[in-house]
């Protein structure tokens, strides 16, 4: 039996991925140069493919970054002037608000107690901040931030730029971008792919903000300065030499989804995580994290445990199963277990059984 990952990231590779690679190696993709014509190519079926899939208005800008991580800095740099306003649910989150005050922004934060998610008639922005931040699925305690609070947020301050964190939660859930002015993530979690590679989209409020920031002689990057990757991205090239393999990939695996359908993805994961629920509920020894099922993270479930968590990850992990280990301070007390695309229901299945055997 092959090995099976569930960890929340880097997690299991999109069933279809190391073909592709196989294909991208013999077809000399790695070493194509990224002013040719195979490059743009690749760029372009992978601008296609995404927009097709997630929905992605033609209006908004599909760029290439190193990583999530990276769009939080690109995205207080070109988007803030000042003063942003950030909703955390947990550690990534919590990161983006201090990357803002690393750059010497203000960074407003309303801090949601761990598993939970704020109500929405708690937040309250202020009129001086220019941005607000919400992480979709929050993959280091299990919570997921409702899409109708996105849309209310939109209603509630229009004039602010909305920025989404979607690692761990697109393709999988449904985003109206009409709702968002920026979306970021990266490929190794619910889109399978090796880690390398991140996604901006950005709309044209974002581009503007970031041109008036630069002609009052503030700095929005170097290389990756918005205007620049954006006009890049029109042509599809990049500032940099970017990760080949991974754009190719992506492309690929977001084709075979397409072929596939969201409706059909979407369907799964609703299984795959009602099972999941099933156990943890069943099971005397374990309990779920998120303890409002409104907030309970479909993609990443993040489980309590009356005992020393690493008997269980132990236990799996002797069966060629990997899940992971609780985030930070919770490493022996909890597990996380993802659940993505590329995990098929069989496997699911079978990890529900072994976890329902299981007495510490």
């Amino acid at each position: 039996m092959l090995e099976l990952y569930f960890t929340p990231g880097p997690s299991a590779l999109y069933f279809t991925a190391e073909e592709h690679i196989k294909t991208a190696l013999k077809k000399g993709v790695c070493s194509t140069s990224h002013r040719g014509q195979q490059f743009k190519d690749i760029y372009k079926e992978c601008q296609q493919n995404l927009r097709k899939l997630m929905d992605i208005p033609e209006d908004y800008h599909v760029l290439i970054t190193s990583s999530a991580n990276e769009a939080w800095e690109r995205i207080i740099e070109n988007c803030v002037e000042d003063e942003s306003y950030h909703v955390s649910m947990g550690a990534f989150s919590q990161r983006f608000a201090k990357i803002a005050t690393q750059l010497g922004r203000t960074a407003h934060e309303l801090v949601a107690e761990d598993g939970t998610v704020p109500d929405f008639k708690a937040i309250e922005v202020p009129i001086s901040a220019e941005l607000i931040t919400i992480c979709l699925n929050e993959s280091a305690c299990g919570t997921t931030f409702p899409l109708d609070s996105i849309n209310a947020l939109r209603e509630k301050y229009p004039d602010k730029l909305i920025a989404i964190d979607g690692v761990s939660g697109v393709p999988v859930i449904p985003i109206d971008f009409r709702n968002i002015d920026t979306l970021y993530f990266s490929v190794q979690k619910a889109f399978g792919l090796p880690a390398g590679l991140g996604i901006w989209i950005v709309n044209n409020r974002c581009l503007e903000k970031a041109k008036t920031l630069e002609a009052k002689g503030k700095v929005t990057g170097s290389y990756h300065r918005l205007p620049d990757m954006v006009e890049k991205a029109q042509v599809y090239q990049t500032a940099e030499t970017p990760n080949i393999l991974g754009i190719y990939t992506l492309a690929k695996v977001a084709a075979d989804m397409l072929e596939k359908g969201t409706l059909a993805i979407r369907r799964e994961i609703d299984y795959k995580s009602a099972i999941l629920n099933q156990v943890i509920d069943a099971h005397p020894q374990l309990h779920h994290f998120v303890e409002n099922d409104k907030y309970v993270s479909k993609t990443v479930k993040v489980i309590k445990t009356d005992f020393d968590s690493g008997l269980l990850i132990e236990h799996l992990k002797q069966r060629k199963i990997h899940v992971g280990t609780g985030y930070g301070g919770y490493k022996n007390q909890q597990i996380r277990i993802a659940n993505f695309p590329t995990h098929s229901k069989e496997q699911t299945e079978m990890l529900v059984d072994l976890i329902e055997a299981f007495r510490a």
